[in-house]
This record gives structure tokens, C-alpha cells and sequence, in this order.
């Protein structure tokens, strides 16, 4: 069994890690996602939280590791929250970082949980059990509080050999497979350190370790092969259509974007941006809330757009706030103005007309405030402007401009591949999400948001347009490759003929099926493992 492997008395597994160190380590993995991208982090992060772990006294101690650990990676993987939390939350500094720090501990748990349950399994079961671990753990992190699925660790790999698994089993399976190559690591360490300690290298034990230790290696390098194999393969079929694409972005400073007297020039601004693009684009696109301005009230600008963008031969689409006095219902709207289809003559544009999408993930504290009668009256950054939205449907029709089927995903939404997928069809042309990072100031926030929205285009194989206030706007190929992009915190247009294609995606089809079977296998053969050793015995 792999577990008689992990022996306290072996010297490689008896390492007492004090907590800087691991906070450090967890710290390290913030260089494996956008804008620094070094991959292989994880593969020497994890072995050394897992070898903590194993070696922990008990249970608890365990879970301290795992949790301080998590707290290094939260901490710094998420910094950039802090940008937002001191800039527009209107909070003293020291208060600031406390909610910093809750935010971090609370992420932490969740490491500090899987180590806590890999301790109390590994006298069972074999070192594997860390898969579905893992994964069951993430899964919780992805729903609990509607869920904050950022820093996963299957974004790290999209620039290694192990995204070309990415069309197959998604960033989900991708966890798994990262986890799978840690336990493989970890064995080959293991019976390294039996292999040293051995007085004699070419005696019978020695020779019966190197066997393992050979096969051990020799997966890792099959799974990464494999990977850069698949890479190679094309999941989408073009199919000779393109759009010519205008992606407009404003660069409208957060602390500006809602103050009364700059909604006239903030419209006019992102007008005066498209204007020479309307005769050449098939689409023109806007951010996120782009228009500051609740629907009804800026009814005739957008009317006046309507008309433009029909005369023009082509549509615009727009984000924009929604606030219905009958019901008192608010939204995060994404609209489309001008053509529906190319052969139309009349705009399609009206009020609560139906070729809309409404945002139905919705961000805690940023359009949503839990037990907001009592945190609203704490501090401003839990009353912020428009921080009250209702969501949207789930699933909804796909958003129709110039003929062009469209899958939107708003802001934070774009994290949900199972959301993203409810809402893709045959007919649809390309995803799109918008968004307003200007929250984040100059940090890797926005660019990390970049990595997620490149995820997906991998994992679905078709075309991800991204379309932000400051950055990054950028045009996504179905390999997840940036095609085109704009510089951050400038006002300029991104013009770019996009190829369609039609997706052939495995994880397109199946989701997040195939990694669940996997796991179910993997389990039984973990329990059937266990139950043969107690026979044995």
C-alpha cells in the first residue's frame, strides 16, 4: 500500500515546518496565476503542505497547517480586494485590512478543511484520497455564500502542458489532475528517501524501490505529454463567418462614474469613442453599467443609439442598470441596440423588451448585502451604489445583435463554467462578458479576472470577447490565447475581425460529468484497496 510509504521516521516526512514557512509557500502560489504565470508552483507548494500534513501529531494540527498555508495564498492572491475595500469603502486603513484579513481566514478554511480530512484518511486509505478530497472541498468553496471560486488551481496551468486537458474536463478536472501529479511527486520523494538510506544501492530492496519510484516518474511525464498532445487538437470547425467587432473602452474613473454631473459626459465620452466605428463594425460593444444611468431615465439616449446603430447596418451592446419603479426590482442588464437581425429594417430596442440578459450571479457586498438592515448601517462599504440588485433567471435566451447569437456572463460570473454552459447553444457565436475593474486599481485582480475568461474559452472551445471601463479588454480565442487586447487605464477602441467556428468541446458537451465518474471510479478502488489490506491482515 502507498501509505506505508509516508513513515514519520523517514527523514523527507519528518520535517517540522514552522508556520512562516508555510505561509510563505501559500504565498508563492499568487505566481502561478495572470500576469506571472509560472505553472510549476504548485507542484512544489502542495507536496510540502501535504508532507505537514501527514506528519502532524493529530488532526488539529493538521488543519493549522493547512489553514496557515491558505492564509499566505488568500492573502496575497487576493490583495488586490484590498484596493477596493480602502479606495471606495470609506473605511480607515487598519479597518480595511481586518476585513482583508477575514476575507483571507475565511478562504483559509477550506485548505485547513482538506488538511484536517487527508490527515484523518491516510491511516485508511492511500495517498490518492487527496482527489477527491480536494475536489469535494472546492466544490463547497464554489456554492457556500453563492461561492468564491478564485485562486482555483486549475487556472494556474493554462500555460502548461495540462490545458490541452482543458476541452475535456474543464478547470474542475484540472484540480484533479494537478493533485493526482502532487501524490505522484510525492511517491517518487519517498522512495528516494528509501533509496539513499539503503547501504547498499544495488541490493534486492533497493532494486525493488527503483521499480515504483521508475513508474511514478514515468506517469508524470505520460500526463504532461498527453496534455501537450491534446493541446494540439482542434475542438471547433470554423465555419466561414466573422464579425467585425468594436470594443470600446472608457476608462471612467470609479470614484467619477456615479456623481450626477458626470453622467452627460460619461455617455457622451463612450458615444464619441463609437461614432467612427458604427459604419465599419457589425458590433459595438460597451462595458459593464457603461451608461450611468437607470434604464427608463436614459431612454431617449438610448433610443438616439437605436437609430444610429439601425442606420449604420449594425447594433451595439451595452451594460446598464435597471430600476423598475412598480416592482422595485433592480438589475444588472446587459442590452443590445440597432439590428437584432441583419435583415431588419426597424430597431428592436424598447424597454423591458425580451433581447436582454440580467445578471443572475450576483457578487456578496457588491450587488448583494447579507443581513443588509444590520451591515448597511455599519460602514460605507456595505452600502455602496447599487449594491441591492435582484437576480436574473439562471438560464436565459442567448442576447441577439446583427444576426449574432450571444452567451453574456457579467463581471464575476465568468468563474461559473456551469452557469456559462446553461446558457450556450448550438446557434451561439461567442461568449461575452463585461466588466468594470476599475475597483482593483493597478493590481493583478483585472488580470487574474483575464486568466478565468481565457479558462473558459479554452474549456468550451469558442471565443471569449471581454469588454471592460479600464482593462483589460481583450478578444479571447477558442485556445484561450489573447488574440487582441487594449492597454490598462486608457480611453481607446478595440477593432478586431473575429473568425466564428463551430465548438466541438468535450467539456461543452458533458461538463463536469466526466471528472465525477472519474472520482467515483477512483474512490471504489480506494475502498476496495483498503477492504484487500484488511483481508491480507
Amino acid at each position: 500500500m502507498i501509505q506505508s510509504f509516508f513513515n514519520s521516521s523517514n527523514p523527507i516526512f519528518s520535517l517540522s515546518l514552522p508556520n512562516l514557512l508555510l505561509f510563505l509557500l501559500g504565498g508563492l502560489l499568487t505566481l502561478s496565476y495572470s500576469p506571472f504565470h509560472v505553472w510549476f508552483i504548485p507542484f512544489i507548494t502542495f507536496p510540502v503542505l501535504l508532507i505537514a500534513s501527514l506528519n502532524s501529531p493529530n488532526a488539529k494540527q493538521a488543519a493549522k497547517y493547512g489553514f496557515v498555508f491558505g492564509l499566505g495564498w488568500f492573502s496575497f492572491g487576493l490583495s488586490w480586494v484590498h484596493n477596493a475595500i480602502s479606495d471606495f469603502g470609506g473605511l480607515p486603513l487598519v479597518f480595511s485590512l481586518l476585513l482583508m484579513i477575514m476575507l483571507a481566514s475565511y478562504m483559509a478554511v477550506y485548505p485547513a478543511l482538506v488538511s484536517w480530512l487527508f490527515h484523518k484518511s491516510q491511516s485508511k486509505f492511500s495517498l490518492f484520497i487527496i482527489a477527491p478530497i480536494w475536489l469535494a472541498v472546492e466544490y463547497l468553496r464554489s456554492v457556500i455564500f453563492t461561492g468564491f471560486p478564485w485562486l482555483s488551481i486549475g487556472y494556474s496551468q493554462l500555460t502548461s502542458s495540462l490545458s490541452g486537458y482543458a476541452p475535456i474536463v474543464g478547470e474542475f478536472g484540472l484540480q484533479v489532475i494537478v493533485m493526482l501529479i502532487v501524490c505522484l511527486i510525492l511517491i517518487s520523494l519517498q522512495l528516494a528517501s528509501c533509496k539513499i538510506k539503503s547501504a547498499d544501492p544495488s541490493s534486492k530492496h533497493s532494486t525493488s524501490i527503483r521499480k515504483p519510484q521508475t513508474l511514478a516518474l514515468s506517469a508524470i511525464v505520460i500526463i504532461f505529454i498527453s496534455g501537450h498532445l491534446l493541446s494540439n487538437y482542434q475542438w471547433n470547425e470554423s465555419n466561414n463567418k466573422h464579425v467585425d467587432l468594436a470594443l470600446v473602452q472608457g476608462n471612467i474613473t470609479q470614484s467619477m462614474k456615479w456623481q450626477p454631473e458626470n453622467e452627460r459626459p460619461t455617455m457622451l465620452k463612450y458615444y464619441e469613442l463609437s461614432s467612427p466605428h458604427f459604419d465599419s463594425s457589425d458590433l459595438i460593444i460597451w462595458p459593464e453599467a457603461a451608461v450611468p444611468r437607470i434604464e427608463p431615465s436614459a431612454n431617449r439616449f438610448l433610443t438616439d443609439i437605436d437609430k444610429r446603430a439601425l442606420d449604420s447596418n449594425t447594433a451595439l451592446i451595452t451594460g446598464i442598470v435597471d430600476y423598475q419603479k412598480v416592482t422595485t426590482y433592480a438589475f444588472n442588464n446587459v442590452i443590445a441596440l440597432g439590428k437584432k437581425n441583419a435583415q431588419d429594417t426597424i430597431g428592436d430596442y424598447q424597454y423591458l423588451n425580451s433581447n436582454r440578459y440580467s445578471k443572475h450571479h450576483l457578487l456578496p457586498f457588491g450587488e448583494f448585502v447579507p443581513f443588509e438592515s444590520l451591515l448597511r448601517k455599519l460602514a460605507p462599504i456595505f452600502d455602496l451604489p447599487f449594491s441591492s440588485f435582484n437576480r436574473g433567471d439562471y438560464q436565459q435566451d442567448n442576447l441577439i445583435a446583427n444576426g449574432i447569437n450571444i452567451a453574456p456572463a457579467i463581471c464575476f460570473e465568468i468563474a461559473f463554467p456551469k452557469q456559462i454552459n446553461a446558457n450556450l447553444t448550438n446557434d451561439t457565436d461567442f461568449i461575452l462578458t463585461l466588466s468594470n475593474d476599475a475597483w482593483f486599481g493597478d493590481s493583478h485582480g483585472p488580470w487574474q479576472h483575464l486568466e478565468i475568461a481565457q479558462m473558459r474559452a479554452l474549456e468550451f472551445a469558442m471565443p471569449v470577447v471581454r469588454v471592460t471601463n479600464n482593462g483589460v479588454t481583450a478578444v479571447i480565442d477558442p485556445q484561450g490565447n489573447i488574440a487582441a487586447s487594449l492597454k490598462q487605464n486608457i480611453a481607446d477602441v478595440l477593432t478586431y475581425k473575429l473568425p466564428l467556428s463551430e465548438s466541438h468541446s468535450f467539456y461543452k458537451r458533458f461538463g463536469n460529468t466526466t471528472t465525477l465518474v472519474f472520482i467515483v471510479l477512483l474512490c471504489g478502488f480506494l475502498i476496495v484497496s483498503r477492504k484487500r489490506n484488511i483481508s491480507a491482515q
